[in-house]
């Protein structure tokens, strides 16, 4: 009897993630394999004990869910706190209210903010600058390109396309990204109007900045920095916490990405 329930669209959720996660792997190694290994046997397991009770499989919803999380974490967080973050995420932002399709919350981004409020202190501060082929056995630590800009370093655009920079794991690389939301939107997996509102939104703000506040950084730079577009493409297209309207989809879009310039600009941690 297979453990987990099968659903198409969180496969191809995985598959778009797939490639991120190799890039990533190539950058970092035995780190991103050491704690995958922790939040997905929590993860899993987690869901796992609450979904038995029910008579439930565990959904492979839970994956993506391992999986965006895993990538959104720095290089350097220690494994307790990637375990406390993933069970947080799914028993609270996803089993009390029920488990898959019932969750208000999305679990990944619930237990990322959790550990970030719960332990700024590591997550702010655990990053590292890759490069391609070390599998991360060179580590130097090192600052986000948002972090040199505010000390007056700019970071190469062509080191921000191809992740070249400090960052969670999988934020970096911009054009998988780009790639895994041509690929769900093709396979009608995500929307379109969600991506595309979210980044034009916080596109539009950047430029405004840019404009009219001397401390703000450049706009095509802003936005291949952090994890705007990761976060645009994998967090807010959210089947289950996603709304399904078509004039919703573009407001929460843009609630979205201004949130997310407003944030980063006016709030340094």
């Amino acid at each position: 009897m297979a453990l987990f329930q099968k659903q198409v669209m969180m496969r191809r959720v995985l598959y778009a993630l797939l490639p991120i996660y190799i890039y990533s792997f190539l950058f970092y190694g035995l780190r991103l394999i050491w704690l995958s290994i922790f939040v997905f046997s929590f993860g899993i397991l987690a869901e796992y004990i609450f979904e038995k009770r029910k008579n439930k499989k565990v959904s492979e919803a839970v994956l993506v869910t391992c999986m965006l999380y895993t990538l959104s974490l720095p290089p350097l967080t220690p494994w307790w706190i990637a375990v406390i973050g993933i069970i947080f995420g799914v028993v609270f932002a996803k089993e009390v209210y029920g488990g898959f399709g019932r969750n208000v919350f999305n679990p990944a981004i619930t237990g990322r903010l959790f550990v970030y409020i719960a332990f700024p202190s590591f997550m702010t501060k655990g990053w590292m600058l890759p490069k391609l082929g070390s599998l991360g056995l060179d580590a130097v630590t090192s600052a986000t390109p948002l972090s040199l800009f505010d000390s007056g370093k700019l970071t190469n655009l062509k080191d921000l396309f191809f992740g070249f920079r400090a960052g969670s794991f999988g934020e970096g690389a911009i054009f998988l990204i780009f790639i895994g939301a041509i690929y769900l939107i093709i396979t009608k997996t995500a929307s379109w109007k969600i991506i595309v509102s979210t980044i034009l939104s916080a596109a539009f703000l950047t430029f405004m900045f840019d404009l009219f506040i001397p401390s703000a950084p450049p706009t095509l730079f802003a936005l291949l920095s952090g994890s705007l577009l990761f976060v645009s493409v994998f967090i807010a297209t959210d089947p289950i916490t996603a709304p399904k309207n078509s004039k919703a989809q573009y407001i929460y879009g843009i609630i979205i990405g201004v949130s997310i310039v407003l944030i980063r600009t006016f709030y340094k941690a």
